[in-house]
């Protein structure tokens, strides 16, 4: 599905990175079928690469990619990533499968370990094979309880590795030293992004797949109560869409990238309790702010130090929260209108 605040989307990610380096280049996208996935599959497809998404839809929803079903350029696998066999060659894959929401991949914590153990392992040695580029989402996750605020990539992380959200965390963990040991033992181009809250139009708000973000948007359009856990004080750092998806093709096609790990995300840190005011007050919302225990090994603060970025990319983001979400939240309201139609 294509409306016009995603076209508008799309067509500024087209406007400010080199896209057309990627013209009819062999690109897979794991997880393409996802929130920041389709959006790669969207612009890789109108820039001219030939473009296969991989994905389970595990997590991904077909009417993200059912537009490109039909194009010359655009081939759907409906696979599990950790079992996958493939042969093909490509220039460039990025691997994006993975569940990302708290609720839901600890409901499926082997299925997540798995995507990311064993699927990144399948897609390195695909890559190998045919001498790939290969990117991998990585997460903010890794720094787990972070002590160095903003945070660079040089800090090792403090995760608790048999906590709740540890499928997640060390998932992650394991996936980057995998890909720095394929690019140390074989040379491999590897390239890792730690993403920081990527939000915008598509993100998911229902069920277990909702995010802090999206499900108060939710809420509040219902005037519905919104849900905060623990006492609102926890920081995240929301990048919207455009963003995250420039900084992504900058590490891609970065001549100084080989190799490198960097952070994309916004160095803003917003209180939880913050957003959920900010909502309600842009949607000019009736719902009250509820609390609620806060999740286990919820990690107090998140954000990033993006130095790195703009030193090797010239990235930083052009996009402020204000500004995203009141397009995100004009998304959720024609979604919603187009259902109860």
């Amino acid at each position: 599905m294509i409306d016009e605040i995603i076209s508008e989307d799309l067509q500024r990610i087209a406007n400010e990175t080199r896209l057309g380096a990627l013209r009819d280049k062999r690109v897979l996208v794991t997880g393409g079928a996802g929130f920041i996935g389709s959006y790669l599959c969207n612009v890789l497809v109108e820039v001219g690469a030939m473009v296969t998404c991989l994905d389970n839809f595990s997590t991904g929803l077909t009417e993200n990619i059912n537009h490109l079903e039909g194009r010359k350029n655009f081939k759907l696998l409906k696979r599990d990533i950790s079992t996958f066999k493939g042969e093909e060659r490509y220039d460039h894959i990025l691997h994006f499968a993975s569940r990302a929401s708290p609720e839901d991949y600890q409901i499926h914590p082997i299925e997540t370990l798995l995507t990311n153990s064993n699927g990144s392992y399948r897609m390195l040695d695909l890559a190998r094979k045919h001498d790939s580029k290969i990117l991998f989402a990585s997460s903010s996750e890794v720094y787990g309880h972070a002590d160095v605020i903003p945070t660079p990539e040089t800090y090792w992380g403090s995760v608790n590795p048999i906590g709740i959200r540890s499928c997640y965390d060390e998932g992650k963990r394991f996936a980057e030293a995998l890909f720095m040991a394929y690019h140390r033992r074989h040379g491999l181009d590897t390239r890792i992004v730690r993403l920081h809250n990527t939000y915008g139009p598509r993100l998911r708000a229902d069920g277990v797949y909702a995010r802090a973000l999206s499900r108060f948007i939710r809420q509040a359009l219902k005037d519905e109560d919104i849900t905060v856990f623990g006492d609102g004080g926890q920081t995240r750092s929301f990048c919207y869409i455009t963003d995250t998806v420039r900084g992504i093709v900058l590490t891609l096609l970065g001549n100084k990238m080989k190799g490198e790990v960097i952070n994309i995300g916004s160095p803003l840190e917003t209180t939880i309790l913050e957003l959920a005011k900010k909502i309600r007050e842009i949607m000019d919302s009736k719902s009250r702010i509820t609390f609620h225990p806060s999740p286990e090994d919820d990690p107090e603060r998140r954000c990033p130090d993006i130095s790195k970025a703009k030193h090797l990319l010239d990235w930083a983001p052009r996009i402020g929260l204000d500004e995203g979400l009141v397009r995100t939240i004009e998304w959720f309201r024609q979604l919603d209108s187009k259902y109860m139609q």
